[in-house]
């Protein structure tokens, strides 16, 4: 990369977005914290997506990378679980504990929180149904019951000494004064150190969080933490615009792996904080790609070759437009080509493929690493072959199929 590259925030050796991310009138009213946290609930949250399964030592494997990463919490499971969930979590504490908090997950009820402090975990997340219609039709509760377990098993935590993060489920879709009421009686009968700001459903808007952070913090002063899922594709960017309004800690997963649709992926809110706010939390970003190629083999999970900064192909070029476009940029400028480079997030560099959309100096690329030549003519006649294999097999051309097409066209 270019050591000479401009490195205004905007653009830098290692990305380019655009400068209007930084215009004052465009983050008039931001207040980000001066530390944000990353809070990876993979191992608990992440877990949940249906056919994920991580044995113990699997799980271990991952906090380990985790940490490694720069993650500064790890969710490491809920020890209620099962009896593997309850081991991975101690030894979690052990492999990690000096360089990760490692928090575990409970339910509003004494035992869940008494396995979890027995794991030598720093802190827990509470949790219980927060909106009056979940209570009545999915808990089938009574609503005094979710208060009472709500202070109850809050209060236990502390008395065990764990740092305490509420995490009314289903706040997104309460009442605003019935959860506002609940938070603060849990937090002035009962006890806790943060409140999570939680999305189960996926179903906050953009412009609709600023609003519940703003209240949040009317009612309650306490730390907050994000927890949005991705039902609606707005896990990251509601994530950030709660950051924006004041959040301090990010719940998020690789690749946002979750229930359902998943949650807001680690990679795209730690990207998009350093490259579109100029907002670096400390995790290294060269480790997202192997991160996540790490959680696909353990869960045999399937993602988009072109997801958002880790998918496989996310560097291949096919077009011949764009082809022509890294040719001409060379590495100098390649980041006229791409909004952030390769090695920031640990990909491979940028590979010209060959398929129906290539050009010809695509073919010309080819050629030179099979040391061949070929006239204009034997080109066109190679390039009309690749497009129609191509087409034929729905696929890209794999190295001997385009040898065997240049030896006829040159023979």
């Amino acid at each position: 990369m270019n050591s000479k590259a401009s490195t205004t925030p905007w653009k830098s050796d290692r990305w380019f977005v655009s400068p209007w991310n930084y215009n004052p009138d465009a983050v008039k009213g931001f207040s980000f914290a001066k530390k944000i946290k990353i809070h990876d609930v993979s191992l608990r949250d992440g877990e949940q997506q249906a056919g994920i399964e991580f044995t113990q030592r699997e799980k271990v494997k991952i906090a380990v990378k985790l940490a490694e990463a720069g993650v500064h919490r790890i969710e490491a499971g809920m020890p209620a679980v099962s009896r593997q969930d309850e081991a991975a979590i101690k030894e979690i504490v052990k492999e990690v504990g000096s360089q990760a908090e490692v928090f575990g997950f409970s339910r509003c009820m004494k035992e869940d929180i008494k396995k979890a402090a027995d794991c030598g975990v720093k802190g827990v997340v509470v949790e219980i149904p927060s909106s009056e219609h979940i209570i009545q039709y999915a808990y089938k509760w009574p609503l005094e019951k979710a208060i009472d377990l709500s202070i109850e098993s809050t209060a236990y935590a502390k008395e065990l000494g764990l740092y305490t993060v509420f995490f009314p489920i289903d706040a997104s879709r309460a009442d605003m004064e019935w959860y506002l009421n609940l938070v603060e009686k849990v937090a002035t009968e009962g006890h806790m150190d943060a409140l999570a700001l939680v999305d189960t459903f996926g179903v906050l808007s953009p412009h609709a969080v600023s609003y519940f952070v703003k209240k949040s913090k009317e009612r309650l002063n306490k730390p907050l933490e994000t927890h949005f899922h991705s039902d609606f594709g707005m896990g990251a960017a509601n994530t950030i615009m709660a950051l924006a309004a004041g959040a301090e800690v990010v719940h998020c997963t690789i690749t946002g792996i979750g229930e359902r649709a998943g949650n807001a992926a680690m990679e795209e809110v730690v990207l998009a904080l350093l490259t579109m706010y100029g907002i670096d939390v400390g995790i290294k970003t060269e480790k997202l790609y192997g991160l996540s190629k790490l959680i696909r083999e353990l869960s045999g999970l399937q993602i988009p070759s072109n997801r958002p900064i880790v998918g496989d192909m996310l560097f291949n070029v096919e077009s011949g437009i764009i082809a022509n476009w890294v040719k001409n940029a060379g590495k100098e400028h390649i980041l006229e080509v791409f909004p952030f480079h390769w090695n920031l997030v640990g990909q491979a560099p940028v590979e010209i493929v060959l398929g129906k959309n290539s050009g010809l100096d695509s073919i010309r690329l080819w050629l030179e690493r099979l040391g061949m030549t070929a006239s204009e003519e034997q080109m066109q006649a190679m390039l009309l072959q690749v497009k129609d294999r191509s087409i034929k097999n729905k696929a890209l051309l794999s190295v001997d199929e385009f040898r065997n097409i240049a030896q006829s066209a040159t023979g």
